[in-house]
C-alpha cells in the first residue's frame, strides 16, 4: 500500500518577478565577468597568434613543402580573426562557470529529485563538449587533411584562406560538441517519461542510420569526418542507454520511492 505523497517541497518558495528579474541580471553580470577574466588571460598568455599556430597544426602538416603558412584574403582577416579565434577559446575556457551560472539560476525552481540528477548532467555534459572538441582537434582534422591531400592535384597549390578554415574548425566544434551530448538527451528523455528504455534499445538500428545521415548533412563532404562523427554518436547512443538505467535507479521521486519502499 503506497503512502500519500508529503507537503511541497517549493510551497512557499515563491519569489516575486522583480527578484527573479534581478538574480537573473546578477547571474549575467558574473557570467559577463567570467568571460572577461578568460579572455584577459587567454590575451596575456599564450596570446591570438600562438592560438591560431595551434589551431592551424593538423593541416600545416599536409600542406606542400614549402607552403606552411595559411593566407589572409580579406582586408580585415589578419585583425578579426586571431579576436575570433580569442573569443572561441574563452568561451571554452569558462563553460563551467557559464554553465554554473546558468544551473544556480533555475536550482532554487527545482526539487531535491531534480537537483540529484540535474547538477551531474550538466558536468556531464560539459565533459562530453570538451571531449568532443578535443577528439576533433587531435583526431578528426588530421586525418580529414590528410584524406583530402590525397585527392589535390600536383598542378594546385593547396593554400587555405585563414577565415575560411577558422569557420571550418568552428563548425565542426559546434557539430562534434553538440553530438557528444547524445547520452544526455537520451537520459533526460527516459527521465521524464518520454521514452523507455525498451524503445530506445528498440530504435537502436533506426538511429545508425539517424547518425550517418546527421553526419553526412552537417560535416564537410568527405568520409573521414562523417564516419568520425557517425560512429562516435552510435558508440554514445549505447552510453546513453546505460547511463539512463544509472540516473533512472538513483533519482526516482519521492512518491516513486514511497511507492517501491511500500
Amino acid at each position: 500500500m503506497s503512502s500519500n505523497p508529503g507537503p511541497d517541497e517549493l510551497e512557499g518558495t515563491e519569489q516575486p518577478f522583480v527578484t527573479h528579474l534581478i538574480e537573473l541580471r546578477d547571474r549575467m553580470l558574473k557570467s559577463i565577468y567570467g568571460l572577461g577574466l578568460a579572455l584577459a588571460v587567454l590575451a596575456f598568455w599564450p596570446g591570438p597568434s600562438r592560438l591560431i599556430d595551434w589551431l592551424a597544426i593538423p593541416i600545416r602538416q599536409h600542406m606542400p613543402p614549402g607552403t606552411k603558412q595559411l593566407i589572409a584574403t580579406g582586408v580585415f582577416s589578419p585583425f578579426f580573426i586571431p579576436l575570433k579565434v580569442l573569443l572561441m577559446a574563452a568561451v571554452l575556457l569558462a563553460l563551467p562557470w557559464l554553465i554554473y551560472q546558468a544551473w544556480a539560476f533555475i536550482a532554487p525552481g527545482l526539487y531535491s529529485h531534480e537537483k540529484r540528477f540535474g547538477l551531474p548532467l550538466i558536468i556531464f555534459g560539459s565533459l562530453l563538449a570538451y571531449a568532443g572538441i578535443a577528439f576533433v582537434q587531435f583526431f578528426v582534422l588530421e586525418r580529414m587533411f590528410a584524406f583530402i591531400q590525397k585527392f589535390t592535384p600536383e598542378t594546385v597549390a593547396a593554400m587555405p584562406d585563414i577565415a575560411s578554415y577558422v569557420e571550418t574548425i568552428l563548425g565542426l566544434y559546434i557539430a562534434f560538441g553538440l553530438a557528444f551530448q547524445v547520452p544526455i538527451v537520451v537520459i533526460l528523455l527516459v527521465r521524464v517519461g518520454l521514452v523507455t528504455l525498451e524503445q530506445l534499445k528498440s530504435f537502436r538500428s533506426y538511429f545508425i542510420v539517424v547518425a550517418f545521415i546527421v553526419a553526412a548533412v552537417i560535416t564537410p563532404p568527405d568520409v573521414v569526418s562523417q564516419l568520425a562523427l557517425a560512429i562516435p554518436m552510435c558508440l554514445l547512443y549505447e552510453a546513453g542507454i546505460l547511463a539512463a538505467q544509472f540516473f533512472l535507479k538513483n533519482t526516482k521521486k519521492p512518491e516513486e520511492e514511497a511507492s517501491s519502499s511500500s
